[in-house]
């Protein structure tokens, strides 16, 4: 098949859609295993969150690389070459597992060899959108990329949990491999139109190295995008320092019942569905601006804050659907905003950068929200004294209560940083300062 007779528009990106949601469930699978086999191994927070730095350090840190190799290569082919190299570090795993000689260090490892290539999937993706629908349809399609990643999140540990006990963790891993195969087939079936040379696009080019400074020239040269990035840099470090304690909280909470930890973590996807769903159908609010710095507020408030409640899974279950409800509105919301503001021929340089801005704190996070949990909070909590006296009615008492307390902290701080991104025209009135990409430029009468 000739390549511009193969699929595209919507009809091309749900195909590729269904290949990613796929693969996001095998994915999901390995990942919710490798957990539970982590924490038995060490019992330590910190232990857990450093899986997760490994596997997002090297995404934040490769991130301008990514973005000036996406916009001079066929971006189909830097999405294949990412799948590809997330199966092979699965690969890796199951061997050593198989051959029992799988080490907690081995993750972190396979972790950082993936996210290196994850660090090239993001800018490609998202401005594989940008040249393959229509404007209109930006919000809607990014919506659907956040449903197939929430609906994986119900799939991926309801599977998982039954799955370890007939195959398993080496056959859930085989199946995760079989999944990274599908979406590159699927990959190759569809066409993804290169964009075409814009002003913008023209002025970034030189060598690699200039290239990949490009994307904070731009980014730094507009107060809007800058804001906007500033507003995402606190809220990601305020969401990762409470979302990497998530799953050894719970486990130190239930007696590492792991069907309660499975059952959160689908809430959480049931959360991301519905929430992708809505948005998916009615196209997200006309000021897109207000689903980025509202969805902030209500997601941290009915969402991280219930995490950290004592109660048991009500309270965790109700707040592990909020978070997730109100993400779909945030991300799909934002990303059509730089989609229809920033030139599609350089936004792997400018969504790179833009990732490397609005991340780079999550990676501190991991680290921080460890140690916070190992040596402050689950100390002082099971200590006494007038800090555990005052939180204990919500968060409750015993093992997991200093994580609780710190989900209810970081809650309360991104409802801030939600409101803070009001109180800055530059941030609030982005959409009116900034011009679409495709924007005629207006000529003066004669």
């Amino acid at each position: 098949m000739a390549e511009r007779t193969r699929p595209t528009g919507m009809l091309g990106f749900s195909i590729v859609w269904s290949g990613q949601f796929v693969s996001m469930i095998g994915t999901g699978m390995t990942r919710f295993a490798l957990t539970i086999w982590a924490w038995q191994i060490t019992g330590q927070a910190t232990a857990l969150a450093l899986v997760g730095f490994f596997a997002f350090a090297p995404i934040v840190l490769f991130s301008p690389l990514a973005g000036a190799v996406v916009d001079r290569v066929n971006r189909k082919t830097v999405m294949i070459v990412s799948d590809l190299a997330a199966g092979l570090s699965t690969i890796a795993i199951l061997i050593l597992h198989l051959t029992g000689h799988l080490q907690i260090w081995h993750l972190y490892a396979a972790g950082f060899f993936a996210g290196a290539f994850e660090s090239f999937q993001f800018p490609a993706y998202s401005a594989a959108i940008s040249t393959m629908v229509a404007k209109k349809h930006y919000t809607r399609a990014n919506a659907m990329l956040g449903l197939a990643g929430s609906a994986s999140g119900i799939v991926a540990p309801m599977l998982a949990g039954t799955m370890l006990i007939f195959v398993g963790i080496d056959g859930i891993m085989a199946i995760d491999i079989a999944t990274f195969v599908f979406a590159i087939l699927v990959l190759l079936l569809v066409f993804i139109p290169q964009p075409k040379e814009s002003e913008a696009g023209r002025a970034s080019r030189g060598h690699l190295l200039q290239e990949s400074v490009f994307g904070f020239k731009y980014i730094f040269g507009n107060r809007s995008l800058l804001g906007l990035q500033i507003v995402f840099f606190f809220i990601n470090l305020t969401i990762t320092l409470g979302m990497t304690l998530l799953a050894p909280m719970i486990l130190a909470r239930t007696g590492d019942n792991s069907l309660t930890l499975g059952t959160v973590q689908m809430l959480f996807g049931i959360g991301g569905v519905a929430g992708g769903a809505i948005i998916s159908l009615w196209g997200g609010p006309k000021r897109r601006v207000h689903g980025v710095l509202a969805g902030m507020i209500l997601g941290s408030l009915l969402g991280q804050i219930p995490l950290g409640f004592g109660g048991g899974l009500i309270y965790w279950g109700f707040g592990a659907f909020c978070s997730m409800l109100f993400i779909p509105l945030i991300n799909g919301s934002n990303q059509a905003i730089w989609q229809a503001k920033v030139p599609p021929d350089i936004q792997g340089k400018v969504f790179a950068t833009r990732r490397l801005i609005a991340q780079i704190s999550a990676p501190i996070a991991m680290i921080v929200g460890g140690r916070l949990a190992d040596v402050v909070f689950e100390p002082v909590m099971a200590r006494g004294g007038a800090f555990a006296r005052f939180v204990e009615p919500l968060v409750g008492h015993g093992p997991g209560s200093g994580m609780g307390a710190i989900f209810v902290l970081t809650g309360l701080l991104g409802a801030i940083v939600g409101i803070a991104g009001y109180l800055f025209p530059a941030v609030r009135n982005a959409e009116d300062l900034l011009p679409d990409h495709d924007t005629p430029a207006i000529e003066a009468d004669s």
